[in-house]
């Protein structure tokens, strides 16, 4: 007990005194309330431990409950495999269903409740005296029933195009598997993989263009098809519009164009020269190539046999009595023109000039003399001069200097090739381009005439240093004198000038020029372009020439006249558009007029005069002599001249001044036979010129057509008696300078 008093004494003192002592009233509060929330912090601590161990427990015994469940689930072997298999497919399935949707989404987009009754464009054109020239577009007959159709025809198309037609759903794998198979064999195309459904769908909703995303929705197209149509009701459709060649739709049309009879009256071989058609009607077009007509017919015949349709006896007949169509050449019709004209009037219906109209009649600009004579004079030049120059190809445009286009030749051979050099060839123009630079630097820098003295010597920009046709330099000389020699190094001076100092920037001031004069395809911008390193097309040049044969304003190429719609009222007048742009000051184009005369009448361009004619021009030739151009105009018409090769290999020296200069000359030279000749605006003719000769001028006839002075007579009583001079006054009547 003593041991513990030491220890006790002094603790009850302590408590004494720090009783006796006054207490800190702020520090009891504070303490009070740390330890309140010590308590709820514990308190909170062990709630949350508490449910996290509680909920940790229960998830765990939940999953030994889902685990005992899928173990009494469980199954091995085959069992297991089948349905894994299954799991698989329903999950590919999904996603293969969404990926479907999406895809066909555009495809069903594309179609209405009346696409049955749409119809396309379907266009009868004329020339400028009223007489038809040719159809564009669909011209189908779907007056007859499938009924009505010989049963010969209908197996021979199926025999070609789908022998499995009854059996597929809108595709056909087995008939696309054997068409490879067949084509593998034969080392080419000798069957086509896509069912007639799928045929019909592209000519009811889509276009030839070859693109997957076309082949995606050719695809879910046929099967709305499938699912929409009986199967005779898609045949009949496909029949009736398919393309069969020459502007015509359908059987009952190609074989009233073809044979001269109804659809009904056809034999077997004629049966099967049309379904010869389907597979590429431009190619086996019997009025174009009638023995590869036949020979494609004769794998009609074939084809029936093989598919079981006829037997060999049966088509025996019909292979040793070709089919014979009735004689309808193909050079009597303007091919390239109309092919041209019928996108021009898809341009018009697509700016809604048409309204609802789609069966057009459209009076054109087109003139069958001038055609006839272009058409002679380029297969003339390719016969006599061809192998000795070595070119195979050329085009030709003619059209009046406010754009109205009156013959166009796009090359030798509308049967041999229908690619229209005249609208789709890009070919360099060489000097031909250089009066875009002259205009250009007109333009820009007022100071400078066609007697101002520039400077033909060495210039370089970078490593690039041009060089002129004679590997030499003249020094100072006036300017129409570098442009009535063709000099090189001057346009190319000029573009520096043009950007004061900077020729890219002069480049650019160029091509503004040309484009607003109507070149449409880019150029490339490149230290060679004042000299013609760009590409244009022939159509092009033509109009941008016209530019200075009107007196400055831009002369946009046109096909249509009057377009009539079917009940035979005028729905669109071409002299009711707004007046032309202006795209040249009237001093620029009379310095270029001056300056393009001398080109005729002593540089370069010499053999495309014409004695008592106004004219002016420009010749131009590429490296390599690849491209050889004669562009030239009068007060009354422009024509654009090119020859060439289409694989772009180079010629045997032919420059623009010698054969396109020639066929210029003799193309020009008709088409201004009987023509009261306009003056070049502000181009004073010399005193010596003679008025043009019209008695001594080459006579053309062609066959069925009245004269040009009777029809022009005739077909203007109409306008004389609805229209009065002042109506039809346009600002190509400008015959000053202001």
């Amino acid at each position: 007990m003593n041991s513990e008093q030491p220890s006790e004494q002094p603790s009850e003192q302590l408590s004494e005194q720090l009783s006796e002592q006054p207490s800190e009233q702020p520090s009891a509060p504070a303490s009070d309330s740390w330890e309140e929330f010590r308590r709820c912090a514990l308190k909170a601590d062990a709630w949350i431990d508490d449910t996290l161990y509680r909920g940790g427990m229960m998830l765990e015994d939940f999953w030994d409950r889902v685990c005992d469940f899928s173990n009494s689930m469980r199954v091995r072997g085959l069992k297991r495999l089948v349905l894994d298999l299954m799991s698989e497919g329903v999950s590919l399935s999904i996603v293969g269903l969404l990926a479907t949707l999406c895809l066909a989404k555009p495809a069903f987009e594309l179609t209405t409740d009346d696409y049955l009754k749409t119809q396309h464009l379907s266009v009868v054109f004329l020339d400028r005296y009223g007489q038809e020239i040719g159809h564009r577009g669909v011209r189908y007959d779907d007056t007859y029933n499938l009924e009505d159709y010989p049963e010969h025809l209908i197996k021979a198309a199926l025999a070609t195009e789908d022998r499995r037609f009854y059996e597929h759903w809108g595709i056909d794998p087995i008939g696309t598997a054997r068409a490879l198979s067949v084509n593998a064999k034969a080392g080419g195309v000798r069957q086509g993989g896509s069912s007639i459904t799928q045929q019909l769908a592209k000519n009811l909703f889509l276009n030839n263009e070859q693109t997957l995303d076309r082949k995606i929705k050719e695809a879910f197209l046929s099967i709305w098809l499938e699912a929409h149509l009986t199967k005779d009701e898609i045949l009949k459709l496909y029949l009736d519009r398919a393309y069969m060649g020459a502007g015509v739709h359908g059987v009952a049309a190609a074989a009233e164009f073809y044979f001269d009879k109804s659809v009904k009256d056809l034999n077997l071989a004629e049966s099967a020269m049309l379904a010869g058609l389907f597979k590429a009607p431009s190619r086996y077009a019997p009025h174009i190539n009638l023995p590869v007509a036949r020979a494609r017919a004769a794998d009609v015949l074939n084809n029936m046999v093989e598919a079981g349709f006829a037997t060999r006896g049966q088509v025996q007949a019909a292979l040793r009595n070709p089919a014979t169509p009735v004689t309808r050449r193909h050079k009597e019709t303007p091919e390239f023109y109309l092919d041209w004209a019928f996108s021009n009037i898809k341009e018009l219906d697509v700016a809604g000039k048409f309204g609802q109209e789609r069966v057009l009649t459209v009076k054109t600009p087109f003139d069958p003399t001038i055609q006839y004579m272009s058409d002679k004079a380029l297969s003339d030049a390719i016969r006599q001069s061809g192998k000795g120059f070595r070119f195979r190809q050329g085009a030709i445009v003619v059209m009046d200097v406010d754009g109205a286009v009156r013959a166009m030749t796009g090359g030798p051979d509308y049967g041999q090739s229908q690619f229209n050099r005249a609208t789709d060839a890009l070919r360099q123009p060489g000097s031909s381009f250089k009066p875009f630079v002259y205009a250009a630097a007109l333009t820009a820098l007022p100071k400078l005439r066609p007697n101002s003295t520039v400077v033909d010597t060495q210039i370089c920009l970078g490593n690039w240093c041009p060089s002129n046709y004679g590997h030499s330099f003249a020094g100072s000389v006036p300017m129409w004198l570098a442009v009535a020699k063709s000099i090189n190094t001057i346009p190319v001076r000029l573009s520096v000038q043009i950007g004061k100092g900077n020729a890219k920037a002069g480049r650019k001031v160029i091509i503004e020029t040309a484009e607003k004069m109507g070149l449409t395809h880019k150029l490339a911008d490149s230290s060679p372009l004042p000299i013609g390193a760009a590409e244009v097309t022939v159509l092009d040049m033509a109009a941008s020439y016209s530019v200075f044969g009107n007196g400055g304003f831009r002369a946009k190429p046109y096909a249509a006249l009057e377009v009539y719609g079917a009940g035979g009222d005028i729905i669109y007048a071409q002299r009711n558009n707004p007046a032309p742009e202006r795209v040249l000051e009237d001093r620029v184009v009379a310095d270029m007029n001056l300056m393009l005369n001398k080109v005729v009448t002593t540089g370069t361009g010499k053999r495309a005069a014409i004695p008592g004619l106004p004219q002016a021009g420009k010749t131009g030739t590429t490296n390599a002599y690849r491209d050889a151009w004669y562009v030239g105009y009068s007060g009354n018409m422009s024509a654009a001249i090119w020859l060439g090769n289409d694989n772009n290999s180079p010629m045997a020296g032919m420059t623009g001044g010698t054969i396109p200069a020639q066929i210029w000359r003799e193309v020009m030279t008709v088409a201004h036979h009987n023509v009261e000749l306009k003056p070049v605006p502000f181009l004073q003719p010399p005193a010596t010129a003679k008025p043009m000769l019209t008695a001594s001028a080459t006579k053309v006839s062609v066959e069925g057509v009245l004269s040009k002075q009777s029809w022009e007579a005739i077909n203007g009583i109409g306008t004389l008696l609805t229209q009065s001079r002042s109506a039809f006054r346009t600002p190509f009547d400008t015959a000053s300078i202001n």
